[in-house]
């Protein structure tokens, strides 16, 4: 455990952004399975809905630095490729 007050306060900051940071990358998961399986499912119009509601909590992850701007960038290409596959 921290001796300096300052270093307390880090501390829980930390437990703070933690948990917030956690909750956050949690709804990005949340949010790409759920475009996978309207894909899986087959159903291109509800594929379509969830890339677009996905996109924007995926863009809104790489603005807060949860996930690197490359790598939100690379999960909203392919999502959207594989909506497009879609017969």
């Amino acid at each position: 455990m921290a001796n300096i007050a300052s270093a307390r306060k880090r501390a829980r900051q930390d437990v703070k952004r933690n948990a917030h940071n956690t909750s956050l990358r949690s709804r990005y998961r949340t949010a790409i399975k759920a475009v996978r399986k309207a894909i899986e499912a087959g159903d291109k119009a509800k594929a379509q809905a969830q890339l677009s509601a996905s996109q924007s909590v995926i863009a809104s992850i790489a603005d807060k630095n949860i996930l690197h701007k490359n790598t939100a960038a690379r999960y909203i290409s392919r999502l959207s490729a594989a909506v497009k596959a879609m017969a």
